[in-house]
């Protein structure tokens, strides 16, 4: 059976509170958002005149009507409804299964209203409006074909990003230059230059990022975290990540005849990548493994997550491994204070993933190891523990892995806060860079080593020459 993927199917460290508790462990997300708000002290005081305009002209026409009227409690924000000016307006770009997946999770949200979906395709356009439509119970969501129709609406806050990974960074970027704040599907990019340019065009717009790396929204990868950052584990040493064995083509499917413009907009599809003739696979998911729409050779499709956590588990938010040496069996990494991380390859990462990892802890497993004990987690939220930790730690979380609701939960309080969220521009920079450079040693069969500074491989040509790849005319990183 074919591997079903996430995509398909669908913060800061952990404070230890003094208390008597041999595990006072408290979910993250359900803690006030420690970052530090962005600056948008101009925006926010040009809102605020403009709230206190608008209240002013509300009250002079109040006072000229005669007679007495009706306002919906809705409106009013009563009856367990959120006001309209409390509201996030949303809309999304890119609504194959992963993006009708996060459609699902974030309609729920009182205080978001989705009011487009923009997609090249047709039949996702159609798929998407009736999700909408259906939850809200109109027919008031709009259609677009062209992504620039829903970045041109001034009525819109934020962007839910969810095409294929070819269109993730620049699709992003653009919404950002249009001032929305954007949730990105991973992985944010295809290229070292192009997360770069996406964590840069966040800073420069003054807009909140968040890059769809949910696992740090779970309890129990948070708590695994928490063993590892508390000292529970002693002193770490080495991190396990779960990988899929990296693979990539060059070729071509078989060219077809290329459909109407307003069924499949394939010119639009490709975007940035070079011109290939169409075929419909591409369009239904099938570009996986081709290195035009691909970074990283798949090991983004679970690194982003997984090496993302490692990471945080070693409070490595700032800064990235310093070497990496591919093998038969993964690629090793090793970071400028000695940690080990160890990407290791599963070839059944759907089925038995024995002996690396427990298979029971489920899918994108992590191991953290020090010298006092180990824990080890997955998406079925499962927690394994080295005996020395087995009789007091919590064993089991609910909520599985895969689920992005909190996520994007976060994302919405840091739209309203204008805080940095869980896995904000800079936290993806630099997980994502990470990734790609432990691909390139896989890809260039031998040991490189990495400057998290300066982002460069120090005096190494042939790896620095990857950093980026061409765009295809008209379209540029430089917006």
């Amino acid at each position: 059976m074919k591997p079903v993927h996430e995509t398909e199917l669908d913060q800061d460290k952990p404070a230890t509170p003094e208390v008597t508790d041999p595990f006072p462990f408290k979910p993250l997300n359900k803690r006030p958002n420690p970052s530090p708000p962005l600056d948008t002290s101009a925006r926010q005081e040009v809102s605020a005149i403009s709230r206190r305009r608008f209240v002013k002209h509300s009250l002079v026409a109040g006072a000229a009507l005669v007679g007495p009227y009706f306002i919906p409690a809705k409106a009013l924000g009563r009856d367990g409804a959120v006001a309209p000016s409390e509201r996030i307006v949303l809309g999304g770009v890119g609504h194959g299964p992963r993006g009708r997946y996060d459609l699902s999770v974030m309609l729920p949200e009182k205080d978001v209203q989705f009011v487009a979906v923009c997609d090249i395709q047709r039949t996702r356009r159609e798929q998407a409006k009736a999700i909408v439509d259906t939850h809200y119970g109109n027919h008031a969501c709009q259609m677009y074909r062209d992504m620039f129709e829903i970045y041109g609406r001034s009525d819109i806050d934020a962007v839910l990003i969810a095409t294929g990974e070819h269109w993730h960074a620049l699709a992003s970027i653009l919404a950002l230059k249009a001032g929305k704040d954007v949730y990105s599907e991973k992985p944010c990019g295809i290229t070292i230059r192009e997360v770069q340019a996406l964590s840069e065009a966040a800073q420069r717009y003054g807009r909140v990022f968040q890059a769809g790396t949910q696992r740090r929204s779970q309890e129990n990868f948070q708590y695994a975290v928490y063993l590892a950052q508390s000292g529970r584990l002693g002193q770490l040493h080495t991190m396990h990540a779960s990988v899929y064995i990296p693979r990539r083509t060059y070729d071509w499917l078989p060219a077809e005849p290329e459909p109407p413009k307003e069924e499949c907009d394939w010119d639009r599809w490709l975007g940035p990548s070079p011109w290939r003739p169409y075929n419909r696979r591409y369009v239904e998911g099938r570009w996986r493994g081709h290195y035009d729409f691909e970074g990283g050779a798949n090991f983004l499709d679970w690194g982003a997550h997984t090496l993302d956590l490692c990471q945080w588990a070693n409070q490595s938010d700032h800064t990235m491994p310093v070497e990496y040496e591919a093998n038969e069996k993964g690629i090793i990494g090793r970071y400028a204070n000695g940690v080990k991380l160890v990407c290791d390859f599963l070839p059944d990462p759907f089925g038995d993933r024995s002996p690396q990892y427990h298979t029971e802890t489920g899918t994108c497993p992590v191991r953290f190891i020090g010298d006092e004990g180990w824990v080890e987690t997955g998406d079925n939220g499962k927690i394994v523990l080295s005996e020395s930790l087995v009789k007091t730690g919590q064993r089991q979380f609910k909520k599985p892995g895969t689920s992005a609701a909190g996520h994007g939960r976060n994302f919405f309080d840091c739209v309203k806060s204008r805080a940095l969220p869980v896995c904000n521009q800079n936290i993806m920079r630099r997980s994502h860079i990470a990734c790609f450079a432990a691909a390139m040693s896989w890809d260039l069969g031998r040991k490189i080593t990495f400057d998290p500074v300066q982002e460069r491989f120090p005096g190494d040509a042939e790896a620095n020459r990857r950093l980026s790849r061409a765009l295809r005319e008209p379209w540029s990183l430089n917006v």
